[in-house]
């Protein structure tokens, strides 16, 4: 089996263990990982704290900064094929969109290279006429980023690319689940011409590895994606270094059809939203919220599309669903499903384990009009799982959507402009898409509210997230400071 080793202080190591990663297509171990223990944990953060106050660092300008996150772009462009196969082999996501997301990756790493020396400060229209105050905004020292093991190489570039623009050091913790694209994007980080120490990557298991990263006393912020119930111990933890938190956390968005959209492209948009990357994907448009009057005919359309994806192996650009990432994952799916059927859903297609190896799940979707209140509609699957809910009125639509605990994306499909308008500005999300879907790029800020967490990614937000203010006062007067004791 291949063997990846972790990077700490600008070298590559064995962890304190080693363990197992399985390839979600067969279910069979393919790769031995480096399990990172609190010593490794130690080591990494001690590597980032040495560096952050280190004038080579330190002294550095911004414009350098912005240079070496350039050049780093450039080598992930040059290495994405490589870092693709490690993607699809060790998390089950299919070549052809782990290839043309990695290669989107470089473009993040571009923006923040330019964005590290417009960070800018203030000077403040004071009340005081001798003094001049200005605002300075300095990087908050070491960031610990902690991400899940869907779309790990994006979901680290919004958090290491912002972070090393702003002047931070960052302690990586890839996902246990699949690793190697984090590992192997190590190699190329290194070729970058960093310090040694601004970045460090690592993997484990939570109460080894994650909670002593989170709770570490030099830790200053925290930015993780993943799920609420790990997010709730991320914050527990930040109460032992009072860490500043981002938090990205996922969701169940709406996908809301008026009879009057483009119904070619709002059920293009639906597949998309619901079945590319196998559904394991944050922002999957994962409850269907369409209009009665035009809701047989959707649901004949996406059904007809549903049966003829193509499954199969992730490596072969044909695929179009994989294997999700985990058999946890699946059993979990085929559990929501089992008891949203009992509660009344009713099962469109699939909901069924193909035969063979691996950890394959169909297309599937539910109709939940006589069960709105059913596991499926209120749960986040993480699969290619789809809950459809309908409405007659734009009230109700819009009470639909926002009839969940979390509120990170929502798809909006309609060909009147008022309407649109109106729903905006209801829909309480991070994101709106009007007559699109999972549209990203590195200019716009993504994050939500709710469950869906607090911060942003992307955009000049990013860079913010990773800086603290600092105000600095200057008395310009000649005359001395007067007597504090002397009554005048």
């Amino acid at each position: 089996m291949q063997q990846f080793q972790q990077y700490i202080d600008g070298a590559f190591s064995d962890g304190a263990a080693q363990f197992e990663s399985k390839d979600p297509a067969t279910g069979q171990p393919w790769a031995l990982m480096p399990e990172a223990r609190a010593e490794d944990v130690n080591r990494a953060v001690n590597a980032a704290e040495r560096v952050f106050l280190d004038p080579e660092w330190t002294n550095m300008t911004a414009t350098q900064r912005g240079k070496l996150l350039l050049r780093l772009s450039d080598l992930i462009a040059e290495n994405a094929p490589r870092l693709a196969e490690f993607e699809t082999r060790d998390t089950g996501k299919i070549i052809r969109e782990t290839s043309a997301q990695i290669a989107y990756v470089a473009e993040y790493y571009r923006y923040y290279a330019g964005l590290a020396d417009k960070i800018e400060g203030a000077f403040l229209p004071i009340d005081k006429p001798d003094m001049q105050v200005w605002l300075r905004r300095e990087p908050v020292g070491v960031v610990a980023a902690v991400v899940p093991w869907n779309s790990q190489l994006f979901l680290s570039a919004v958090k290491i690319g912002p972070a090393l623009a702003a002047g931070c050091t960052v302690v990586l913790k890839a996902s246990e689940e699949g690793p190697a694209p984090m590992l192997e994007f190590a190699r190329i980080f290194d070729q970058a011409g960093f310090p040694k120490g601004v970045l460090n990557i690592i993997t484990g298991f939570g109460p080894d590895c994650g909670s002593v990263l989170t709770s570490h006393p030099k830790v200053a912020h925290v930015a993780f994606t993943g799920g609420p119930e790990t997010a709730r111990h991320i914050v527990r933890n930040s109460a032992n270094n009072l860490a500043s938190t981002s938090l990205e956390l996922g969701g169940k968005s709406p996908f809301i059809v008026f009879e009057d959209a483009d119904l070619d492209s709002a059920v293009n948009a639906q597949v998309s939203g619901i079945f590319a990357a196998t559904g394991q994907s944050c922002v999957a448009g994962s409850r269907l919220v369409i209009q009665r009057s035009i809701k047989d005919e959707f649901l004949a359309r996406l059904k007809e599309k549903a049966e003829n994806v193509v499954i199969g192996s992730p490596q072969d650009m044909a695929t179009e669903v994989g294997p999700l990432c985990t058999l946890r994952q699946r059993d979990r799916a085929l559990d929501l499903i089992d008891r949203s059927v009992a509660q009344g859903a009713r099962l469109v297609i699939g909901g069924q384990v193909p035969e063979g190896a691996g950890y394959f799940f169909p297309p599937t979707i539910l109709d939940c009009t006589d069960a709105p209140d059913a596991p499926c509609v209120t749960n986040e699957f993480f699969g290619p799982v789809l809950s459809v809910l309908s409405f007659e009125t734009e009230a109700e639509a819009l009470a639909i959507a926002n009839d969940t605990q979390f509120g990170l994306a929502s798809g909006l499909f309609t060909r009147d402009l008022t309407r649109a308008h109106r729903m905006m500005r209801g829909i309480r999300a991070g994101i709106v898409w009007v007559n699109t879907y999972r549209a990203v790029s590195p200019i716009a800020p993504f994050g939500g509210f709710g469950l869906s967490g607090h911060g942003r990614e992307g955009g000049v937000e990013a860079a913010l997230e990773y800086t603290k203010t600092k105000a600095v006062w200057l008395r310009t007067s000649d005359d001395p400071i007067p007597d504090p004791f002397v009554m005048r």
